[in-house]
């Protein structure tokens, strides 16, 4: 997320202060990604946990893996017309969908950037500004659960030798996210998302195999 920050920032900012400011298009972006994190927090509070102890086992999750790449196979094979070339033409009602299809990540095996881009594409936003919304997206949902998570789990931490622990592991994550971010960009902006989906249903099929034949690893 700070990778995201850091690459995005200028246009974060011009959302931010368009709220204030009223400048259409960062005003437009920055009340779009409101509105899109409501559906998440409040569907993650109350039922998040229920949804985990029901559907979390190997079977859900190699289902959730076949049917979002074969979602994602229909969805490049039939291509919408797309309207929205950059992410600042995405209005307020194409932002509030895309809020609630991000609730399907609370589904085990469903990806909330592989649901929130390629819903983004139904709706007729370019493959590139579904990308880059859905990294912004990502911003106060993932900032939230790693802080809701670090204070639900601040009782294992010892000292400052787990703390440099986890400095190290985000200063390494910042590089390589930044790096990968720029990349995906880069590959979305010339290329279909047809190897993701392949990639899902061989995991998926995969995990069946295992669930089904008791077989081990190690």
């Amino acid at each position: 997320i700070a990778a995201v920050i850091y690459e995005y920032w200028a246009r974060l900012w011009g959302a931010a202060t368009g709220i204030v400011t009223g400048e259409e298009k960062g005003r437009r972006l920055g009340i779009g990604l409101i509105l899109a994190s409501v559906p998440i927090v409040i569907i993650g509070l109350t039922l998040g946990q229920t949804v985990k102890a029901l559907l979390f086992n190997d079977i859900a999750i190699a289902i959730g893996l076949i049917v979002g790449g074969l979602i994602i196979i229909w969805v490049e094979k039939n291509p919408p017309v797309v309207r929205a070339q950059e992410v600042d033409d995405l209005t307020i009602k194409d932002a509030v969908w895309i809020g609630l299809i991000q609730v399907l990540s609370l589904i085990p095996g469903t990806s909330r950037s592989g649901a929130t881009i390629i819903g983004a594409m139904m709706l007729g936003v370019s493959r590139k500004a579904a990308t880059e919304f859905s990294f912004f997206l990502g911003i106060p949902v993932i900032v939230g659960a790693g802080l809701l998570d670090l204070y639900q789990s601040y009782h294992v931490f010892q000292g400052a030798a787990d703390w440099a622990v986890i400095a190290v592991g985000l200063l390494v994550s910042f590089i390589s996210a930044l790096i990968l971010i720029r990349v995906l960009v880069a590959y979305v902006a010339k290329r279909d998302f047809m190897i993701f989906a392949w990639y899902r249903i061989a995991s998926g099929l995969v995990i069946l195999l295992f669930a089904f034949t008791g077989w081990k690893l190690w």
